[in-house]
């Protein structure tokens, strides 16, 4: 039976029983706040939460004394440094949790694995377990992108509406890093669409001429993310990619399976 202290938001489960409902608000009101872009007004809240003003102000109060949320001038509210240090800490253990799976990716394709996580509009890449080639490529983890030009940024966008790729490319621009960076709008949703059809991504020197990358989403990630693999375009070829790709989606499913049981647990 539906519980009667269910918010509104048909998008946001009721708070499962038993925990503390004054954390579990808190926390739903931070979500929100990510969710509308970071920055939000209290009736906002209100009417997408479901709960009374005073409440959400009762709990703003304490978030703000904490450091997890910024008053404006404005008296509007947005998310706040505090945040920061956590986010980082927990993309540095997502990163930690994915090794042993892109291990197993350098196994069996021969090639660099990696792992890559959406951060606002740009490309950050937590996770890396090299080839055992002596040509190999290398990416430092840490290292932000723009997904215009990479596998895992297209891995990464390719379900987000078409409207919502376009405000973020009109944000970041689209430099060219190569001959074969695609620089406009249009080129990127039809490889975009390309993506969806085929069920992985392609940067074919995109990034960095001789370099042949390709990539998945993980499925259900609590954030999103990609595996991907890297080589030289010779090693990299369209054979290879026939075998690879079954081996990304197969280690990307078990990741996320992975994800989910260290949520559950905790």
């Amino acid at each position: 039976m539906p519980s009667s202290n269910a918010t509104t938001d048909a998008s946001k489960p009721a708070a499962p029983t038993g925990g503390v409902q004054s954390l579990e608000r808190a926390f739903d009101l931070l979500e929100r706040m990510a969710d509308a872009g970071g920055e939000v007004g209290l009736s906002e809240l209100s009417a997408s939460s479901g709960l009374p003003l005073p409440t959400i102000h009762r709990l703003m109060r304490t978030l703000v004394a904490c450091g997890y949320v910024r008053q404006q001038t404005n008296r509007r509210y947005s998310l706040g440094p505090r945040l920061i240090r956590l986010g980082e800490s927990a993309s540095r253990l997502l990163g930690t949790w994915a090794r042993p799976y892109l291990a197993r990716l350098v196994e069996e394709t021969g090639e660099t694995a990696n792992m890559a996580l959406l951060d606002g509009d740009e490309i950050v890449y937590v996770a890396q377990v090299p080839s055992k080639h002596s040509m190999r490529m290398f990416t430092e983890v840490g290292r932000r992108v723009l997904p215009h030009s990479t596998g895992v940024g297209k891995a990464l966008l390719a379900h987000t509406p078409p409207e919502e790729v376009r405000a973020l490319l009109a944000r970041t621009g689209m430099p060219t890093a190569t001959e074969k960076t695609i620089t406009t709008p249009d080129g990127f949703l039809e490889a975009l669409e390309q993506v969806r059809r085929a069920g992985y991504a392609v940067d074919d020197g995109e990034q960095e001429i001789g370099v042949r990358c390709l990539a998945v989403p993980v499925p259900n990630s609590p954030t999103a993310a990609a595996i991907s693999i890297s080589g030289p375009a010779g090693r990299v070829t369209e054979a290879a990619t026939e075998k690879i790709v079954p081996v990304l989606q197969e280690v990307a499913e078990d990741l996320s399976a992975a994800l989910a049981s260290n949520g559950a647990q905790g």
